[in-house]
């Protein structure tokens, strides 16, 4: 079989396209389903697209995308299969969707890892969600031969629109997200959080707690992400780095997911939490949608709702170093019994059947 993707960024780039499809290639490549990668934005735009200023090198990969999207339609022909991760352009109504379907009929896999029917505007995208068209996640779902969805929150949108929906969690190689030895053997205790520009935000939410935590225990706060959050509470921050992502991760002691509940926070899908937990750091978390299912409270984490559960949770992991072992080790065999790519690989290569 032969397989084509359209992503929204080059290979290697993407968190969602990382996880959902690329670990996967070389497992569908031994078992005959062979995959061509086309991604939207090109390394060029990439690179500047979340940057201030640089306009015409963004309207111009805008515009270089688009027409890359319209060329790749004259050799379907050669494949079997269109697999599409999110959507096939950033902005608009689904037209490449519609004509992949429709005047080329051919059979479209559509993945997709958050509720992305929903407005969702933070500070670093508040403009191209002016430009976007919602509700073409249903119209995509009806379009498509199979859906992949994150979660079940997901699901359950996609099957208003299509019958043939399969749930895959979004995963990590267990190969690479190692279980590090050196997880929090620091001085103090490193509590962290890891993340993107878009999702800063809810570190806000933990403040507050911090600053109460602080009263009664001495640690630090570490953030990992492309962009420095806005928060008032004293951190070290490390820009993200794909080459440094285990090792600056293995420097946390505890690991944190807030998370307020909404609508578009139940279309997580906890991937920060599935990295913590596969290389062994005891998470703390909001309980909000798959949260729930990632950590189990009392056995691979620790849940808290209210300020008060967030003190007392991250207070009880900082001082009590035994139940931080307990809580890495269930949490690292609970990754690897479901949210590994070897617990989905058979699922991942079923999709193409």
């Amino acid at each position: 079989m032969r397989v084509l993707i359209l992503a929204p960024y080059p290979h290697g780039e993407g968190p969602s396209q990382r996880f959902r499809y690329e670990q996967y290639l070389s497992y569908l490549e031994q078992n005959g389903v062979r995959c061509d990668e086309q991604s939207f934005w090109s390394m060029d735009a990439w690179r500047v697209l979340y940057k201030p200023g640089h306009t015409l090198d963004k309207l111009t990969g805008f515009a270089s995308g688009w027409l890359r999207r319209f060329a790749v339609l004259f050799s379907l022909n050669r494949y079997d299969v269109v697999f599409i991760q999110r959507e096939a352009a950033p902005v608009g109504p689904p037209v490449v969707e519609w004509l992949i379907a429709k005047v080329w009929r051919k059979k479209i896999i559509y993945d997709f890892d958050d509720a992305i029917w929903l407005p969702n505007a933070s500070g670093v995208n508040k403009f191209a969600a002016r430009l976007k068209w919602h509700g073409k996640v249903g119209t995509i779902c009806k379009l498509s031969w199979k859906v992949s969805c994150g979660n079940d929150f997901l699901a359950a949108y996609a099957r208003r629109f299509n019958t043939n929906v399969t749930v895959i969690p979004t995963t990590v190689d267990t190969q690479y997200h190692l279980q590090m030895e050196s997880v929090g053997t620091f001085d103090k205790p490193v509590i962290g959080w890891t993340g993107s520009a878009s999702t800063n935000q809810y570190l806000q939410m933990l403040d507050d707690v911090l600053f109460e935590l602080r009263k009664r225990c001495d640690f630090e706060f570490l953030v990992i992400s492309n962009q420095p959050p806005d928060m008032k509470f004293p951190h070290r921050f490390v820009k993200w780095s794909r080459e440094r992502e285990i090792e600056d991760l293995s420097e946390m002691s505890i690991g944190v997911m807030p998370l307020p509940d909404n609508e578009w926070s139940k279309g997580k899908c906890g991937f920060k939490l599935i990295q913590y937990l596969s290389i062994g750091i005891p998470a703390v978390a909001s309980p909000v949608g798959v949260n729930n299912e990632i950590v189990i409270n009392g056995e691979t984490g620790l849940i808290a709702a209210t300020k008060e559960e967030w003190v007392a949770a991250l207070e009880q992991l900082v001082t009590d170093g035994s139940l931080r072992k307990r809580l890495c080790d269930n949490g690292r065999n609970h990754v690897e019994r479901n949210y590994s790519v070897n617990s989905q690989k058979k699922r991942y290569l079923d999709l193409f059947a």
